[in-house]
């Protein structure tokens, strides 16, 4: 749900019988935590009043010192903003009513638990099984065994009974929710045991007649000896077989042994020629295979074989254009003051950052980013400024938490964000990383970087940064991209799950995307898709199927959520990246690193091995690279092919001797044999 307010909600953070608490970030990115009583609840005055009376309580000087940032007694689902790094916010708010916070899916976990039946009470009672059914009867044991008739008899009808007796369902469980003054009485079901018993079927044996018995004489019977003996004649009627020449088994066994080295030697020889057999495609890895290990040595941040079917497509359009990914950060520093006497509203300098995502253009460092995330318009900065300041002052409470929102909206007009003097530009450093990222890093692996040039917001909010540091993984543009509703690309941003917001970890994220529509009325023709990776996300890509990019993404302003929806062009990309002098070209290492790609697709593991240790070595930000390569010698791959071993030729030679004279031994062989039949 949503309530009405500058809040949007990123996920639950816990829920309890009468309402959820939820993290949320407000109009100017901050991150805050928000108490929302269920609507059902809400419906009771006494919860109503419990849930305003204990909010105000916790926020007087009084109670537990926790103020809140805004709220909404009067919604239908009635809620409280709280600061998120201030201390215990919506969570404590429930735990003060009595109410027990915990996960969601453990709440769904349980549920789906309860309402569970064991598959043996899931039977279907009989028809006539019914509460007070005269048919109903007494389970019938079966009889005991009987010893079967003699032959030629026919068995009495046997009474046959089920193999089992009837299943009779258990009680259902009863299950009571008491959350006063909400709360609704247990309600009891239960089902009368229910016997079912099958009616006795009569069976009837075939009569079983005894074999017949043969006839055997009482007497013996004279036999008469024949009138002529064949067999008294004194001349031998069967002669014996001469005498078998003796076996040539040791000829035999020569010619075995020599069909044996002959395949041996030829089979390894042919081995050796071939390598490692990296030209044939190996099978393709599965996720409990040791092609890509869980505990990899090295952590891309964004892991292919894992967001796309192996092999496929997908996958290889993700590893094309993954390694330039980069988080981009920028900490602005300065002082709010009245625009009228340039009186300082605070002595201390306020500071908040400004993340986003970018990509690299240029192996010379060149970065493609969103300008509102680096290079943000005054009223942006001041709005980003008063809300820091807010925070600060209702933490030291100087600042009612009810009046933060109508302490900055008054500001907005009277105030100016500067730097240390009246007029100047406040300070602002911009960091970029590569792969795994973490929020407030200035030092290695962060990159310190610059804007070169950007665009305004109606002429396609782009900005160009560098970073101080080369041979970087570059992505490549598809200026000849031709874009259309029902298009299907992928698109990849940041994004974190870490509710810290200081120090969050970020890694990057795919999906796939369908254009919607484009907006001819727009300067630069962007067009929106049906999906998005989330709040930092401002500033990835959307990739087509061969992995060239063909649009940065930006959040749309005519959404209410300002989701990340609407994509600029590759053409709008292309004419900053002119006007500023930049080309959009690939490095020595991205070259490499692609052929590595064609190789280990085609299921040529050894080559796709050394080209993958080749571009991890030159550029050794790419950590794709290294991944790629350990899963293309585990896919069989092996370390190294440096061409035909000295000693397969030799082998394969011997072979052809060996087989040579087998076949001359199998002749003689042949030959004697004939002549000693003749």
């Amino acid at each position: 749900m949503q309530p009405v307010g500058p809040y949007r909600f990123t996920e639950v953070m816990g829920v309890c019988q009468v309402g959820k608490a939820w993290w949320a970030v407000d109009g100017q990115d901050r991150l805050v935590t928000v108490a929302v009583l269920d609507p059902a609840a809400a419906q009771d005055p006494a919860w109503r009043q419990a849930f305003s009376g204990m909010a105000e309580t916790l926020a007087a000087p009084g109670g537990s010192g926790r103020p809140y940032l805004s709220a909404d007694f009067t919604a239908k689902a009635p809620w409280v903003a709280y600061i998120a790094d201030g201390g215990p916010g919506a969570e404590h708010l429930f735990f003060a009513l009595g109410q027990e916070i915990r996960s969601e899916q453990a709440a769904e976990d349980s549920t789906v638990a309860m309402l569970q039946v064991p598959t043996e009470q899931q039977s279907q009672p009989a028809p006539w099984a019914l509460q007070g059914d005269p048919r109903q009867a007494q389970p019938v044991s079966p009889p005991p065994q009987q010893t079967p008739p003699p032959a030629q008899q026919t068995p009495p009808p046997v009474q046959q009974t089920p193999p089992f007796a009837p299943q009779v369902p258990a009680q259902p469980q009863q299950h009571a929710m008491p959350a006063p003054p909400v709360s609704a009485p247990p309600q009891q079901v239960s089902a009368p045991p229910q016997q079912v018993s099958a009616p006795p079927q009569q069976v009837s044996a075939p009569p079983v007649s005894a074999p017949p018995q043969p006839a055997y004489p009482h007497t013996a019977q004279p036999v008469s000896a024949p009138p002529g003996d064949p067999f008294s004649s004194p001349v031998r009627r069967i002669q014996p077989s001469p005498p078998r020449p003796p076996r040539q088994t040791g000829l035999w066994t020569a010619l075995a042994a020599l069909l044996l080295v002959a395949a041996v030697a030829g089979g390894v020889g042919a081995w050796g020629l071939s390598g490692d057999g990296s030209d044939r495609p190996a099978t393709t890895p599965t996720a409990a295979s040791s092609a890509f290990p869980s505990a990899a040595p090295v952590n891309p941040g964004l892991k292919p074989w894992a967001q796309a079917a192996l092999r496929s497509p997908e996958e290889r359009a993700l590893a094309t254009v993954g390694p330039s990914m980069v988080f981009v950060e920028v900490t602005f520093t300065g002082y709010v003051r009245n625009k009228q006497d340039n009186a300082l509203l605070r002595k201390t300098p306020i500071t908040f950052a400004r993340r986003c995502s970018g990509f690299v253009v240029n192996s010379d460092g060149h970065v493609l980013t969103n300008t509102q995330c680096v290079r943000p318009t005054q009223d942006i900065l001041l709005g980003n400024a008063l809300g820091a300041l807010a925070n600060a002052m209702v933490a030291e409470r100087t600042l009612p938490a009810k009046d933060v929102a109508a302490f900055t909206r008054t500001r907005m007009k009277t105030a100016a964000f500067t730097g240390t003097a009246p007029g100047t530009e406040p300070d602002a450093k911009l960091y970029g990383q590569l792969n795994v990222a973490k929020g407030d890093v200035t030092d290695s692996p962060a990159i310190p970087g610059a804007v070169v040039q950007s665009l305004a917001l109606d002429a396609g909010n782009l900005a160009l940064v560098k970073l101080d540091q080369g041979n970087l993984p570059a992505a490549e543009l598809n200026p000849s991209a031709t874009i259309a509703a029902d298009t299907s690309l992928l698109i990849l941003g940041y994004n974190t799950t870490d509710t810290s917001y200081r120090s969050a970890t970020y890694t990057v994220a795919s999906k796939a995307a369908t254009v919607t529509g484009v907006d001819a009325q727009s300067p630069v023709q962007a067009f929106r898709i049906n999906d998005d990776l989330g709040l930092y996300s401002r500033g990835g890509i959307a990739i087509d199927p061969s992995g060239r990019v063909v649009g940065v993404l930006d959040n749309d302003i005519l959404r209410p959520d300002k989701a990340n929806r609407l994509v600029v062009p590759v053409s709008t990309m292309a004419g900053l990246l002119s006007t500023a002098g930049v080309q959009n070209t690939l490095g020595d290492a991205d070259k490499v690193y692609r052929s590595g790609l064609d190789a280990y697709f085609a299921g040529q593991n050894s080559t796709a091995a050394d080209r993958f240790g080749e571009a991890a070595e030159a550029s050794p930000a790419n950590l794709l690279a290294q991944v790629y390569r350990q899963a293309a010698i585990d896919s069989g791959g092996g370390e190294s092919s440096a061409g035909t071993p000295g000693w397969a030729v030799p082998v394969l030679v011997a072979a052809a001797v060996a087989l040579v004279a087998g076949l001359v031994l199998l002749v003689m062989i042949l030959l004697r044999r004939r002549t000693t039949t003749a």
